[in-house]
């Protein structure tokens, strides 16, 4: 498929700023071009707005590294994101979630092997994603394990990686990775 967004948009495209930081990006990525960021940078206020949202969401907030990277490869197994798989896989195992875990995440709620916090977010996860709500059975089994700040930061944080998909299809994103 081809991209709807030109793919390697130069300065001019991006701004200096931008430019600049999809540069690093690409570099702390081991990869040519980080085209999620060429792609966003391209809309220069929504990149800035969406950066550090997006950075509390994943490295600055309250849940664990390792919840959420769970909730990142769900979401992005639901939504069939390869992009975010492909990231967020080797994410997941710098966090401790070994390939095994993952399968299990990708298996879903009933994957044996799942302690009861890795069932019970999965379970909330594929119900937030198929009907953009939880019901009250699962906000309760959710609650017994995470605090208030931490479960409005799983909603948020589950509804942005399925907008990023929603996001990354639409727009046709290249892979960074050639695998």
């Amino acid at each position: 498929m081809t991209a709807r967004i030109p793919e390697a948009p130069g300065l001019r495209d991006l701004g200096l700023a931008n430019w600049l930081v999809c540069k690093v990006v690409a570099a702390r990525q081991r990869v040519p071009r980080a085209h999620l960021f060429t792609t966003l940078g391209q809309h220069k206020r929504l990149m800035w707005s969406w950066l550090p949202f997006g950075g509390v969401l994943m490295r600055g907030g309250k849940l664990s590294t390792r919840d959420t990277e769970l909730v990142i490869l769900r979401v992005g197994h639901l939504r069939e994101s390869q992009y975010e798989l492909q990231h967020h896989r080797r994410m997941a195992r710098a966090a401790g979630l070994d390939d095994a875990t993952q399968d299990l995440i990708f298996e879903g709620p009933g994957a044996a092997g799942l302690d009861d916090r890795q069932r019970t977010m999965l379970t909330a996860i594929d119900e937030l994603v198929g009907t953009r709500t939880l019901s009250d059975g699962t906000w309760a089994a959710l609650a017994e394990h995470l605090d208030r700040p931490r479960l409005i930061e799983f909603v948020m944080l589950a509804s942005q990686y399925d907008a990023l998909a929603a996001t990354l299809s639409a727009l046709r994103v290249p892979l960074d990775f050639d695998e």
